[in-house]
Protein backbone atom coordinates (compact mmCIF):
# COMPACT_ATOMS: atom_id res chain seq x y z
CA UNK A 1 0.00 0.00 0.00
CA UNK A 2 1.03 3.47 -0.93
CA UNK A 3 2.28 5.40 2.20
CA UNK A 4 1.65 9.14 2.47
CA UNK A 5 3.96 10.94 4.36
CA UNK A 6 3.12 14.59 4.03
CA UNK A 7 0.00 16.09 6.21
CA UNK A 8 -1.31 19.12 4.07
CA UNK A 9 -0.85 22.24 5.93
CA UNK A 10 -3.80 24.32 7.03
CA UNK A 11 -6.19 22.36 4.87
CA UNK A 12 -9.20 23.47 6.83
CA UNK A 13 -8.78 26.66 6.14
CA UNK A 14 -7.41 26.58 2.55
CA UNK A 15 -11.10 24.74 1.75
CA UNK A 16 -12.68 27.98 3.79
CA UNK A 17 -11.39 30.33 1.17
CA UNK A 18 -10.45 28.97 -1.60
CA UNK A 19 -13.91 28.58 -2.55
CA UNK A 20 -14.90 27.94 -6.20
CA UNK A 21 -17.80 30.07 -7.79
CA UNK A 22 -18.85 27.78 -10.31
CA UNK A 23 -20.05 24.36 -9.32
CA UNK A 24 -17.56 22.27 -12.14
CA UNK A 25 -14.75 23.95 -11.26
CA UNK A 26 -10.94 23.77 -12.50
CA UNK A 27 -8.39 23.92 -10.02
CA UNK A 28 -4.33 24.21 -10.94
CA UNK A 29 -2.88 22.89 -7.83
CA UNK A 30 0.98 24.34 -8.84
CA UNK A 31 2.78 22.39 -5.88
CA UNK A 32 0.90 19.00 -5.54
CA UNK A 33 2.94 16.81 -3.98
CA UNK A 34 1.79 13.72 -3.05
CA UNK A 35 -1.68 15.11 -3.05
CA UNK A 36 -2.95 16.60 0.22
CA UNK A 37 -4.60 19.44 -0.84
CA UNK A 38 -6.04 18.49 -3.96
CA UNK A 39 -7.33 15.49 -2.20
CA UNK A 40 -9.83 17.72 -0.18
CA UNK A 41 -10.85 19.47 -2.92
CA UNK A 42 -11.47 16.19 -4.61
CA UNK A 43 -13.71 15.43 -2.07
CA UNK A 44 -15.54 18.27 -1.01
CA UNK A 45 -16.67 19.22 -5.13
CA UNK A 46 -17.73 16.17 -6.51
CA UNK A 47 -17.24 17.92 -10.43
CA UNK A 48 -13.79 19.62 -9.39
CA UNK A 49 -10.96 18.51 -11.86
CA UNK A 50 -7.67 19.45 -10.64
CA UNK A 51 -4.93 19.82 -12.52
CA UNK A 52 -1.92 18.67 -10.56
CA UNK A 53 2.07 20.28 -11.46
CA UNK A 54 4.85 18.89 -10.17
CA UNK A 55 8.20 19.23 -11.17
CA UNK A 56 9.64 16.00 -9.36
CA UNK A 57 8.32 13.42 -11.10
CA UNK A 58 8.95 11.25 -8.26
CA UNK A 59 7.05 12.37 -5.82
CA UNK A 60 4.46 12.93 -8.84
CA UNK A 61 4.26 9.15 -9.11
CA UNK A 62 2.39 8.92 -5.69
CA UNK A 63 -0.44 11.93 -6.40
CA UNK A 64 -0.80 9.73 -9.43
CA UNK A 65 -1.32 6.98 -8.00
CA UNK A 66 -3.46 8.17 -4.92
CA UNK A 67 -6.33 10.04 -7.85
CA UNK A 68 -6.19 6.72 -10.13
CA UNK A 69 -9.85 6.55 -9.53
CA UNK A 70 -10.66 9.95 -10.21
CA UNK A 71 -10.60 9.25 -13.32
CA UNK A 72 -10.29 12.71 -15.87
CA UNK A 73 -10.83 14.89 -12.83
CA UNK A 74 -7.33 14.59 -11.99
CA UNK A 75 -4.33 15.32 -14.95
CA UNK A 76 -1.53 15.22 -13.72
CA UNK A 77 1.80 17.74 -15.59
CA UNK A 78 5.31 17.34 -15.01
CA UNK A 79 6.46 20.70 -14.83
CA UNK A 80 7.64 23.67 -12.60
CA UNK A 81 4.62 26.20 -12.15
CA UNK A 82 5.75 29.29 -13.73
CA UNK A 83 6.57 27.41 -17.14
CA UNK A 84 2.83 25.82 -16.84
CA UNK A 85 1.35 28.81 -15.87
CA UNK A 86 2.97 30.94 -18.89
CA UNK A 87 1.67 28.68 -21.81
CA UNK A 88 -1.70 28.57 -20.66
CA UNK A 89 -4.79 29.95 -22.22
CA UNK A 90 -6.07 33.35 -20.47
CA UNK A 91 -9.11 33.12 -17.87
CA UNK A 92 -9.23 29.08 -17.88
CA UNK A 93 -9.15 28.31 -14.65
CA UNK A 94 -11.21 29.15 -11.06
CA UNK A 95 -9.00 27.96 -8.38
CA UNK A 96 -4.95 27.95 -8.23
CA UNK A 97 -3.13 26.83 -4.73
CA UNK A 98 0.38 27.29 -4.45
CA UNK A 99 2.31 25.81 -1.33
CA UNK A 100 5.47 26.83 -1.55
CA UNK A 101 6.91 24.43 1.11
CA UNK A 102 8.68 21.82 0.46
CA UNK A 103 7.20 18.29 1.10
CA UNK A 104 8.33 16.12 4.22
CA UNK A 105 8.45 13.35 1.38
CA UNK A 106 11.84 15.22 0.31
CA UNK A 107 13.02 14.79 3.63
CA UNK A 108 12.08 11.55 4.71
CA UNK A 109 12.56 9.51 1.14
CA UNK A 110 14.01 10.84 -1.58
CA UNK A 111 17.72 10.08 -0.46
CA UNK A 112 18.91 13.87 -1.82
CA UNK A 113 19.97 15.33 0.85
CA UNK A 114 17.64 17.81 1.99
CA UNK A 115 17.88 16.53 5.26
CA UNK A 116 20.66 17.76 7.52
CA UNK A 117 19.87 15.18 10.02
CA UNK A 118 20.67 12.39 7.49
CA UNK A 119 24.23 11.34 5.59
CA UNK A 120 22.77 11.45 2.34
CA UNK A 121 24.41 12.48 -1.18
CA UNK A 122 24.09 16.48 -1.68
CA UNK A 123 22.08 16.88 -3.81
CA UNK A 124 18.78 18.69 -3.68
CA UNK A 125 17.28 19.05 -6.69
CA UNK A 126 13.30 19.00 -7.64
CA UNK A 127 14.15 18.35 -11.33
CA UNK A 128 16.73 15.82 -11.31
CA UNK A 129 17.32 16.82 -14.94
CA UNK A 130 18.72 19.93 -13.71
CA UNK A 131 22.71 20.05 -13.61
CA UNK A 132 22.79 22.62 -10.36
CA UNK A 133 23.50 20.59 -7.42
CA UNK A 134 23.55 21.33 -3.86
CA UNK A 135 27.02 19.18 -4.13
CA UNK A 136 28.08 22.15 -6.93
CA UNK A 137 27.26 24.75 -4.81
CA UNK A 138 29.10 23.67 -1.91
CA UNK A 139 32.01 22.74 -3.45
CA UNK A 140 32.33 24.77 -6.74
CA UNK A 141 30.87 28.85 -6.00
CA UNK A 142 33.41 31.09 -4.66
CA UNK A 143 33.90 31.77 -1.33
CA UNK A 144 31.94 35.40 -1.54
CA UNK A 145 29.48 33.94 -3.52
CA UNK A 146 28.44 31.16 -1.21
CA UNK A 147 28.32 33.75 1.76
CA UNK A 148 26.03 35.70 -0.09
CA UNK A 149 23.63 32.51 -1.14
CA UNK A 150 23.90 31.94 2.64
CA UNK A 151 22.97 35.24 3.80
CA UNK A 152 20.51 36.15 1.22
CA UNK A 153 18.43 32.92 1.00
CA UNK A 154 18.75 31.79 4.30
CA UNK A 155 19.13 35.27 6.18
CA UNK A 156 22.22 33.55 8.29
CA UNK A 157 23.69 36.42 10.48
CA UNK A 158 27.16 33.51 10.50
CA UNK A 159 26.99 33.37 6.36
CA UNK A 160 30.78 34.75 6.20
CA UNK A 161 32.04 32.40 8.97
CA UNK A 162 30.16 29.39 7.43
CA UNK A 163 31.04 29.60 3.70
CA UNK A 164 34.97 30.21 5.23
CA UNK A 165 34.80 26.92 6.99
CA UNK A 166 33.44 25.19 4.30
CA UNK A 167 35.79 27.21 1.76
CA UNK A 168 38.86 25.49 4.32
CA UNK A 169 37.12 21.90 4.39
CA UNK A 170 36.32 21.75 0.31
CA UNK A 171 40.62 22.32 -0.23
CA UNK A 172 40.74 19.37 1.57
CA UNK A 173 38.30 17.16 0.22
CA UNK A 174 35.14 17.57 -1.89
CA UNK A 175 31.85 17.94 0.18
CA UNK A 176 29.32 15.31 -0.94
CA UNK A 177 26.94 14.30 1.97
CA UNK A 178 24.52 15.97 3.84
CA UNK A 179 25.68 14.96 7.22
CA UNK A 180 29.48 16.22 6.20
CA UNK A 181 27.71 19.45 5.52
CA UNK A 182 25.70 20.42 8.55
CA UNK A 183 28.92 18.86 10.55
CA UNK A 184 30.93 21.56 9.22
CA UNK A 185 28.34 24.40 9.88
CA UNK A 186 28.03 23.51 13.35
CA UNK A 187 31.34 23.44 13.91
CA UNK A 188 32.19 26.72 12.00
CA UNK A 189 29.29 28.91 14.12
CA UNK A 190 29.29 29.71 18.08
CA UNK A 191 29.09 27.41 20.63
CA UNK A 192 25.97 29.07 22.08
CA UNK A 193 24.01 28.98 18.67
CA UNK A 194 25.40 25.92 17.47
CA UNK A 195 23.18 24.32 20.57
CA UNK A 196 20.42 26.91 20.61
CA UNK A 197 16.60 26.63 19.54
CA UNK A 198 17.02 25.10 15.64
CA UNK A 199 19.93 23.20 14.32
CA UNK A 200 22.51 25.88 13.27
CA UNK A 201 22.86 23.92 9.71
CA UNK A 202 18.99 24.81 9.08
CA UNK A 203 19.30 28.50 7.73
CA UNK A 204 22.17 27.15 5.28
CA UNK A 205 20.52 24.03 3.89
CA UNK A 206 17.64 26.50 3.33
CA UNK A 207 19.69 28.64 1.15
CA UNK A 208 21.58 25.98 -1.04
CA UNK A 209 17.83 24.47 -1.71
CA UNK A 210 16.76 27.72 -2.66
CA UNK A 211 19.62 28.21 -4.92
CA UNK A 212 19.81 24.63 -6.46
CA UNK A 213 15.81 25.21 -7.14
CA UNK A 214 16.08 28.98 -7.93
CA UNK A 215 12.72 28.68 -6.23
CA UNK A 216 12.42 32.85 -5.14
CA UNK A 217 13.04 33.42 -8.99
CA UNK A 218 9.81 31.43 -10.05
CA UNK A 219 7.36 33.87 -7.07
CA UNK A 220 6.12 36.73 -9.17
CA UNK A 221 6.43 35.38 -12.78
CA UNK A 222 4.08 32.74 -11.48
CA UNK A 223 1.67 35.33 -9.55
CA UNK A 224 1.83 37.23 -12.81
CA UNK A 225 0.60 34.52 -15.15
CA UNK A 226 -1.59 32.81 -12.17
CA UNK A 227 -3.64 36.07 -12.30
CA UNK A 228 -4.02 36.25 -16.39
CA UNK A 229 -5.10 32.33 -16.62
CA UNK A 230 -7.68 33.03 -13.59
CA UNK A 231 -11.12 33.20 -14.44
CA UNK A 232 -13.07 36.64 -13.60
CA UNK A 233 -14.31 35.69 -9.45
CA UNK A 234 -11.97 32.75 -9.51
CA UNK A 235 -9.19 33.24 -6.24
CA UNK A 236 -5.62 32.68 -5.95
CA UNK A 237 -3.70 31.12 -2.69
CA UNK A 238 -0.46 31.14 -1.44
CA UNK A 239 0.79 29.33 1.08
CA UNK A 240 4.54 30.46 2.30
CA UNK A 241 7.38 29.00 4.65
CA UNK A 242 9.33 32.26 5.09
CA UNK A 243 9.67 36.25 5.02
CA UNK A 244 11.83 36.17 1.49
CA UNK A 245 8.50 34.25 0.23
CA UNK A 246 6.07 36.31 1.75
CA UNK A 247 7.13 39.45 0.91
CA UNK A 248 7.11 38.45 -2.50
CA UNK A 249 3.46 37.60 -2.12
CA UNK A 250 2.06 40.15 0.01
CA UNK A 251 3.62 43.16 -2.09
CA UNK A 252 2.44 41.69 -5.51
CA UNK A 253 -1.12 41.38 -4.27
CA UNK A 254 -1.12 44.89 -2.30
CA UNK A 255 0.14 46.40 -5.20
CA UNK A 256 -2.94 44.95 -7.64
CA UNK A 257 -5.42 45.59 -5.11
CA UNK A 258 -5.07 49.50 -5.09
CA UNK A 259 -6.22 52.11 -7.28
CA UNK A 260 -9.20 52.99 -8.84
CA UNK A 261 -9.78 49.72 -10.97
CA UNK A 262 -8.12 47.18 -8.94
CA UNK A 263 -7.21 43.82 -10.63
CA UNK A 264 -7.71 41.67 -7.23
CA UNK A 265 -9.59 41.95 -4.47
CA UNK A 266 -7.49 41.04 -1.40
CA UNK A 267 -9.53 38.12 0.75
CA UNK A 268 -6.68 37.76 3.82
CA UNK A 269 -6.30 41.21 5.30
CA UNK A 270 -3.70 39.41 7.05
CA UNK A 271 -2.17 36.37 6.47
CA UNK A 272 -3.98 33.13 7.71
CA UNK A 273 -1.91 31.05 10.34
CA UNK A 274 -1.96 27.65 11.47
CA UNK A 275 -3.79 27.10 14.78
CA UNK A 276 -1.98 26.35 18.14
CA UNK A 277 -3.44 22.66 17.78
CA UNK A 278 -1.81 22.16 14.36
CA UNK A 279 1.59 23.44 15.63
CA UNK A 280 1.44 20.84 17.75
CA UNK A 281 0.59 17.86 15.70
CA UNK A 282 2.11 19.48 12.16
CA UNK A 283 5.72 20.75 12.59
CA UNK A 284 5.88 21.73 8.89
CA UNK A 285 2.83 24.40 9.45
CA UNK A 286 4.62 26.70 12.07
CA UNK A 287 5.91 29.08 10.21
CA UNK A 288 3.09 28.73 7.32
CA UNK A 289 1.02 31.72 6.01
CA UNK A 290 -1.47 32.00 3.49
CA UNK A 291 -2.98 34.85 1.47
CA UNK A 292 -5.94 34.40 -0.84
CA UNK A 293 -7.37 37.27 -3.73
CA UNK A 294 -10.25 37.09 -5.99
CA UNK A 295 -10.03 38.29 -9.66
CA UNK A 296 -11.87 41.61 -10.26
CA UNK A 297 -11.88 41.79 -13.69
CA UNK A 298 -9.84 41.02 -17.04
CA UNK A 299 -6.62 41.87 -17.41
Amino acid sequence: MMEIVHVPVMYKEVLETLVPQVEDAIMIDCTTGEGGHSAKFLEKYPKLKVIGLDRDRDIQKKAIERFKDYKDRFTAVNTWFNDYLASRESESADLILFDLGISVFHYVESERGFSFRKDEKLDMRLNLDSDLTAEVVVNDYPEEELANVIYQYGEERYSRRIAKRIALERAEKRITSSKELADIISQAVPREYRYGRIHPATRSFQAIRIEVNHELDRITPALEEAVRVLNVGGRVGVITFHSLEDRQVKWFFKDRSTGDDPLLKILTKKPIIPTDEECETNAPSRSAKLRVVEKRRSV
